[in-house]
């Protein structure tokens, strides 16, 4: 498989994973999202569409992009109610955002960013933290993601190694598809989302099992979900109390280990000072002081 035909195919993937509704008003909600990590994406979102709805009073309906810039234009032309989105975009644009709920990992609502690296061995020596990436592959997730990308352009510049002495970089448009490039041999590395690697891991999905974490960050806010600025209306009010009791109840407790999560809390915008302190270090990154 080469990496044209692996990038499109992860393309048809994403959408393929789109769960919407045929029009929307004030009695329908709609969420944008990227394709989140599960073999039964569609089912899975079938499933929590409908808990959503009996709780909200509303057809809740999910729209899965690509890209976080996909999704963002999504929510910022109000074709989505709310986004599932990462730290990094929301610090880039927290003047225009506002925090729905933040989901809890752990118990926490806190992730790590990791390195990751191919298993296979080669002439090569294999690639064991940030500075040996001088002439290697690197494959990144989403230009406004956080630990696919943002964390990578500060480790490098820490590690003194510079974009250009990168053999090649890509992009995989999702953090599954980094860890599946790596395992395929793509790249000789990749930048992921911790949370992303541990939940494949604990599913058994096969690319886990010929990659392996060489670096971990420390804690950064999850990646929340978010509406628009602007004052909050009851059906977004009825939603964030929906997620936030989700781990009360049964079926939201089965929809919250699907998702390997333990539930969500309301959050703060301090949870991601440590995204925007990193920002403000990475030249181009969008975010001033």
């Amino acid at each position: 498989m080469n990496r044209r035909r692996y990038l499109a195919a992860g393309a048809c993937g994403a959408a393929a994973t789109a769960v919407s509704l045929p029009g929307w008003g004030a009695d329908r909600l709609r969420i944008g999202l990227t394709p989140v990590i599960l073999a039964d994406q569609v089912a899975f979102l079938s499933r929590w569409s409908r808990y959503l709805g009996a709780r909200v009073g509303a057809e809740v309906g999910f729209v899965a992009r690509e890209s976080y810039q996909s999704v963002l234009d999504l929510l910022f032309s109000d074709q989505v109610d709310a986004a599932w989105i990462c730290g990094y975009p929301y610090i880039r644009f927290e003047a225009d955002l506002s925090l729905l709920a933040v989901p809890l990992y752990m118990g926490k609502p806190v992730y790590q960013a990791y390195l990751i690296r191919s298993k296979a061995t080669s002439p090569a020596p294999l690639v064991s933290d940030w500075g040996d990436l001088r002439q290697r592959v690197l494959a990144y997730s989403d230009p406004l993601s956080n630990s696919g990308w943002l964390v990578a352009q500060a480790q490098l510049a820490k590690a003194g190694v510079m974009p250009r002495e990168l053999k090649r970089a890509f992009f995989a448009h999702s953090h599954r598809n980094v860890a599946e490039a790596v395992a395929a041999g793509l790249a000789q590395a990749g930048s992921i989302d911790g949370y992303v690697w541990e939940t494949m891991r604990s599913q058994k999905m096969p690319a886990i099992e010929k990659t392996q974490v060489v670096w971990k960050s420390d804690g950064f806010g999850f990646p929340p979900l978010v509406t628009r600025r602007r004052p909050p209306s009851a059906s977004t009010e009825s939603l964030r109390q929906a997620l936030l009791g989700m781990a009360d109840d049964k079926v939201g407790q089965d929809l919250l280990a699907s998702l390997n999560l333990s539930g969500f809390t309301a959050g703060t915008h301090t949870l991601f000072e440590s995204i925007r302190r990193q920002a403000l270090l990475v030249p181009g990154s969008g975010v001033v002081g």
